[in-house]
């Protein structure tokens, strides 16, 4: 975990309520797709955890939903304004396990995680291919950035007003070898019992410091109570134990 400084570069809409941040600093502590980073905003005790969606050697993008009071504020930010944040956070996803051909998988704002973990498995000759879902055509967004990678690509719709009609898990293919998840909780159910293979699913909870000390986000596995910001946010498949 570092602290630094990061200024906004630029901060554009990607849909109605999606926007995507670059920011300029210092990514040295950014180790591994999936990892996330904590925001500091003007007024607000908790600061605000969101994924890493990419990022080099001087740069960081992120891209976030406006949801509450926090994310709104950060919408309405503009290029040149300084932000404080911790990065580094998470254990991120494990590249060592995906073999030839994987899988992933993304739900709506669990989309961003996911392009910088295609960008890294292509880079290591992987066969990647992405299942982005949404509620409708005008929430869709980066279906052009994960093929621009050479991912191949589709596009899930519930309404069915773009892409296939249905949920992710409406268009599994046959033959993955491994899977990667990042989405909302009843969309990781549902991949959890749809896949027949192992896999590694990236969870959302609510932190209060982000790093480990406070606890607030611990849950029950299967081997055992684990912390969802320092331990997580990523967790393999065969140690998930879900709530009733």
């Amino acid at each position: 975990m570092k602290q630094g400084k990061f200024q906004i570069l630029s901060n554009e809409a990607l849909t109605d309520s999606v926007y995507k941040m670059v920011l300029a600093g210092d990514t040295s502590a950014i180790t591994a797709p999936g990892q996330f980073v904590n925001i500091q905003l003007a007024g607000k005790f908790l600061r605000r955890p969101i994924s890493v969606c990419d990022w080099d050697e001087e740069t960081l993008t992120i891209i976030y939903k406006v949801v509450g009071k926090g994310t709104e504020q950060m919408s309405r930010m503009t290029s040149g304004k300084v932000l404080d944040l911790l990065t580094g956070l998470g254990n991120g996803y494990d590249l060592t396990l995906s073999s030839n051909k994987p899988l992933l998988l993304g739900g709506g704002v669990g989309v961003p995680p996911l392009y910088a973990l295609a960008k890294a498995l292509i880079k290591e000759g992987k066969a990647v291919s992405v299942i982005l879902g949404f509620n409708k055509e005008s929430e869709v967004f980066y279906e052009k950035e994960f093929k621009a990678l050479g991912c191949a690509v589709t596009v899930t719709t519930a309404d069915g007003s773009y892409g296939k009609k249905g949920f992710v898990t409406d268009a599994l293919p046959e033959d993955y070898t491994y899977f990667y998840t990042c989405g909302p909780e009843p969309m990781l159910k549902a991949v959890y019992r749809a896949t027949a293979t192992s896999g590694q699913m990236s969870f959302e909870e609510r932190m209060g410091c982000g790093f480990g000390a406070c606890m607030g986000c611990s849950c029950k596995t299967l081997t055992g109570y684990k912390r969802i910001c320092k331990d997580g946010p990523v967790m393999k498949k065969e140690e998930i134990l879900w709530k009733a």
